[in-house]
């Protein structure tokens, strides 16, 4: 007999009870094209499909907490009666002392009193897709008549603040705001007053289809450079400032690897396989960015959800992330934390000719090994059963020594900095 795939623990799908349908049209948004995938669709997920999903989702999740996570296109299209119905099939088919998350993201422009007053009674986390401040999110966010959404995202914002919502910020990285990221970081810090932020990279391949297909990416995309010197602008400031009182996903990734746990993130892991996606008709795919036609395992509806989650199918697309990994990135220091990053993102060759290396790869590496310092400080603090925070008095000890060994610096000195250069070509007045 045929041994039985191994049966995971647990794994997520992300739910699109309306397909790729939105109401915007953002500039990078690669999902809207799927709607070709589906002509003559009404794009509404049915009760059959809605029902038969939770069931199968619940019954084949062996661990205390399932976490229904809804996306899109944009869910709240949907409306609050569908959720209902769906809050009513997750209690009808919830197993004895197993906990009910639902977490859903929304561009926000949507969120009236009615869905905020949903959310808080229903206890929904909702990610809210925001681009820092109004200048950046309106370069790309805009709705089908090209006009700006920033102003109809923070009214939803502060209706879920009012109404006592939790909520954390998607905000994507791409060309309009990735050169200000002390500017986009402050903004959320101080004005949209969030506790936790997601930075995601645009990397939008250069096509009609969303697939991932063809080696250049559009215009909106982020450079590696650019991503790299983003995410050390917001670290430089985070761990001077708000360690402990504001969470960057990334950072927390990172401390996590450092401390020589899994990074916990579905990009930066090993292999892949456990995040798939589910088109409003039942349709299972291998992951959220691959919603395309040679990595459509099945519908639910036909085939068991949990025969095409262990399919030998999704098993190869797990393993590929790791069996198709160049030597280069084996060979890297900062392995055990990126992993190679996102396999739809590994468009360039190596130094070497060899395929598959990370188009952010460069980006990366500078912002881990900026941050290698800081995160062995914060690790130590945590083996000592003290408060990781601490790191942010001993990063602003350093910075006033230093301020003070410019101040005393001669021209012709060596930097203070440990640059290697005279202090008149490195941080002297003329550079200050």
């Amino acid at each position: 007999m045929a041994e039985h795939p191994p049966v995971p623990r647990a794994f997520h799908i992300m739910t699109k009870p309306r397909g790729p349908i939105c109401n915007l049209n953002c500039a990078y948004c690669y999902y809207l094209p799927k709607e070709k995938m589906y002509p003559g669709s009404d794009f509404r997920m049915s009760d059959e499909v809605l029902e038969s999903f939770t069931k199968q989702y619940i019954e084949s999740q062996q661990v205390p907490e399932v976490t229904f996570g809804w996306q899109g296109g944009e869910p709240l299209l949907m409306g609050i009666e569908f959720f209902e119905r769906a809050i009513d099939y997750q209690e009808k088919y919830r197993k004895p002392g197993v906990r009910i998350i639902n977490t859903l993201q929304t561009n926000g422009t949507l969120i009236d009193e009615a869905w905020a007053k949903f959310f808080h009674a229903h206890n929904f986390l909702v990610g809210l897709s925001l681009d820092g401040p109004q200048a950046m999110h309106d370069a790309y966010r805009v709705d089908k008549a090209g006009k700006p959404t920033w102003e109809r995202v923070m009214r939803g914002k502060r209706l879920m603040d009012e109404y006592e919502v939790e909520h954390n910020i998607l905000c994507t990285v791409h060309a309009a705001n990735a050169d200000h990221p002390v500017e986009t970081y402050r903004f959320f810090r101080d004005e949209a007053k969030v506790e936790f932020i997601q930075f995601i990279p645009i990397v939008r391949r250069d096509n009609e289809t969303g697939y991932q297909e063809g080696l250049a990416v559009r215009d909106q995309s982020v450079t590696a450079e650019q991503y790299g010197k983003f995410l050390i602008g917001v670290f430089d400031e985070w761990v001077r400032h708000d360690v402990g009182h504001l969470f960057v996903q990334i950072f927390d990734v990172a401390l996590a690897a450092w401390s020589g746990q899994r990074p916990g993130l579905c990009v930066f892991e090993p292999t892949c396989g456990l995040g798939l996606a589910m088109e409003h008709n039942g349709d299972l795919y291998a992951c959220d960015h691959y919603v395309e036609p040679n990595y459509l395992l099945g519908n639910i509806m036909d085939t068991p959800m949990l025969d095409l989650v262990t399919s030998e199918q999704q098993q190869a697309f797990g393993r590929a992330k790791m069996e198709t990994l160049p030597q280069q990135c084996i060979d890297c220091e900062f392995r055990f934390i990126c992993n190679g990053g996102c396999p739809k993102n590994r468009i360039l060759v190596t130094s070497e000719g060899k395929p598959n290396l990370n188009y952010l790869c460069s980006g990366y590496k500078a912002f881990f090994s900026h941050i290698d310092r800081p995160m062995r400080m914060m690790v130590n603090e945590l083996r000592h059963h003290r408060a990781p925070a601490n790191v942010m008095r001993a990063i602003n000890e350093k910075d006033l020594a230093l301020e003070r060994a410019f101040a005393t610096a001669r021209r012709n000195d060596p930097c203070p900095c440990g640059s290697g250069r005279k202090f008149k070509n490195c941080h002297g007045r003329h550079k200050t």
